[in-house]
């Protein structure tokens, strides 16, 4: 972690006007505001987050500013930061190395936005701002936390910090592979299934960055995979239906040209049904498949089925769990549904099923595809590679 310290706020102020002349100490005022600075290291360990407490809000190596940060690339006094109308800009003060905003070197006072990144020299922060407004010592406890899980997740992004793992789709009568659902894992603290990553993405409004990121990671590593099999990637909620998910779509298509990829939607989301025939026309441009995922979680739109015509039904897990031994009410309904779907034309995949009991079930209800850990866990692309 970069040695760097902060002093408090009554600390700071006194040892800025200490060293000033009584006609520069006015230039420096104490301002009430949720903006600060959490640092953003390689190394493993908790960052630290410092409020932005006067204005200008000087950072150099000098110890007497705002924030003293101990590396030899960074300047004496490198940058300030302005407040003006609550809004926080970035000044460079004739730095040797240079200050940067989201990679670009500036070189004019430059409004900052949440979630910038503020380079200096090679020491980088992430710009934060408290959105709700609470006493001092409840922001400073929980000031760790945040700036661990932020910078955790820069991890994620900037280093695409993803494994991906394959889970297999099967043929419920042979049993045979026909696909895999390439699913998001990583090895950082906090981030290692996709619940997580979306919770923090959330925070952040980086939804879409990051679905569009998992998205890529996936296909990339499913070269590894046998047999160039189709693969299943999903879609964040806050994508569907938008112009970036199309663009995102359209790019996907360009760099993996040949690779064979069903594109998931939760059917939940699925309630524009001019946004989705759009879609839909447009897969089928670029020879891309759909699936609605987690079918019947909700309500069951059977009407968007009817119009949009996806290639696969992925039926939910909650409707599969225990389906063997289900009141007879539950499984004459999950039998009618597969039915209806199947005279659509729609490929039906029952999603979940662990034991062989469920998989029987399943079948004689109509089924097509399955997926599920009676079938394989999810795991990395060689584990399931033969060539």
């Amino acid at each position: 972690m970069f040695d760097w310290f902060v002093e408090n706020r009554h600390q700071t102020m006194h040892r800025q006007t200490s060293l000033m002349t009584p006609s520069t100490v006015d230039a420096f005022r104490p301002v009430q505001t949720d903006w600060y600075l959490s640092e953003c290291s390689e190394h493993e360990g908790q960052p630290r987050a410092v409020h932005v407490t006067v204005s200008p809000f000087r950072i150099g190596r000098l110890p007497n500013l705002g924030l003293s940060v101990c590396s030899g690339s960074v300047s004496k006094t490198h940058a300030e930061l302005l407040l003006e109308d609550d809004a926080l800009s970035v000044r460079d003060l004739g730095s040797t190395n240079g200050t940067f905003v989201n990679g670009r070197r500036i070189s004019e006072c430059t409004r900052l936005t949440e979630n910038d990144l503020l380079q200096l020299a090679n020491v980088i922060f992430r710009v934060g701002r408290e959105r709700q407004r609470t006493p001092q010592h409840t922001i400073e406890d929980n000031a760790g936390d945040w700036a661990q899980s932020l910078c955790q997740f820069d991890r994620l992004m900037n280093q695409r910090a993803v494994t991906p793992h394959f889970q297999p789709i099967v043929e419920l009568a042979t049993r045979n592979i026909v696909g895999f659902e390439a699913l998001a894992r990583s090895a950082l603290s906090g981030l290692e299934q996709p619940r997580l990553m979306f919770a923090v993405a959330e925070k952040f409004d980086q939804q879409c960055e990051l679905s569009e990121m998992l998205r890529v990671e996936g296909v990339l590593a499913g070269a590894a995979l046998a047999n160039r099999p189709a693969i299943f990637v999903n879609t964040h909620p806050a994508e569907i239906v938008t112009p970036r998910l199309l663009e995102s779509i359209r790019r996907l298509r360009a760099r993996f040209p040949r690779q064979k990829l069903v594109i998931e939607i939760h059917e939940a989301a699925a309630t524009d049904s001019n946004a989705l025939l759009e879609f839909r026309r447009m897969l089928r441009e670029l020879d891309m498949q759909l699936a609605f995922d987690d079918f019947g979680a909700g309500q069951a739109r059977l009407l968007e089925l009817t119009e949009i015509a996806p290639e696969f039904v992925k039926f939910d897990i909650d409707l599969i769990r225990g389906i063997d031994a289900a009141d007879s009410r539950r499984q004459t309904t999950l039998a009618a549904l597969v039915r209806m779907v199947a005279d659509l034309g729609i490929v039906t995949l029952a999603e979940g099923i662990e034991t062989e009991a469920e998989a029987r079930k399943c079948r004689e209800f109509g089924f097509s595809l399955a997926q599920g850990y009676l079938f394989g866990r999810p795991a990395p692309a060689l584990s399931f590679a033969t060539t």
